[in-house]
């Protein structure tokens, strides 16, 4: 269900079925004649909860700081650019809701199109976003008008555009 919680409590649980594998390999070493056995898997399984400890820790961390797996970002971005009519990609910008993820993009397309078919755009790379981010299920795309090569960043007449 993409809960970062649950996976870290399988990651905890798998731990403790591998150290009790490992506290049996330790007693038949140390029964077998071979005493540092006992230290030797001591050791190995304080780093095994080390590792585990720390992937589970970052992973819990980065969802309570928003963040979001670099992985859904980049499918994100290189569906929106992908999608016909879309000139470039200004933002993407993504957050975990609960075990859902909702995503925000802004979107630069043809200056000349009626918005109604700039309204199509966005709409469609919206539909397109859903299916191709796992755990993505809102998404608010805006489509803001590409700036004129002839116009500059300001606009016609210098003044800034906004829509």
């Amino acid at each position: 269900i993409g809960s970062a919680a649950l996976v870290a409590g399988g990651l905890h649980a798998r731990t403790d079925g591998f150290t009790s594998l490992a506290v049996l390999f330790s007693a038949g070493g140390v029964a077998l004649g071979f005493p540092l056995a006992d230290p030797i898997i001591g050791l190995v399984i304080t780093a095994a909860i080390l590792a585990v400890l720390r992937t589970a820790v970052r992973d819990v961390f980065r969802r309570l700081l928003d963040g979001v797996e670099p992985k859904f970002v980049d499918a994100a971005e290189s569906t929106l650019a992908a999608r016909p009519g879309v000139r470039s990609v200004r933002s993407v910008r993504m957050r975990w809701i609960g075990h859902h993820l909702h995503a925000d993009a802004e979107l630069d397309v043809d200056p000349t199109l009626s918005l109604a078919q700039a309204h199509r755009i966005a709409h469609d790379a919206e539909h397109d976003l859903i299916h191709a981010v796992p755990k993505l299920t809102t998404a608010l795309i805006h489509a803001y008008p590409a700036d004129d090569a002839h116009h500059g960043p300001q606009g016609p007449g210098g003044a800034a555009t906004t829509s």
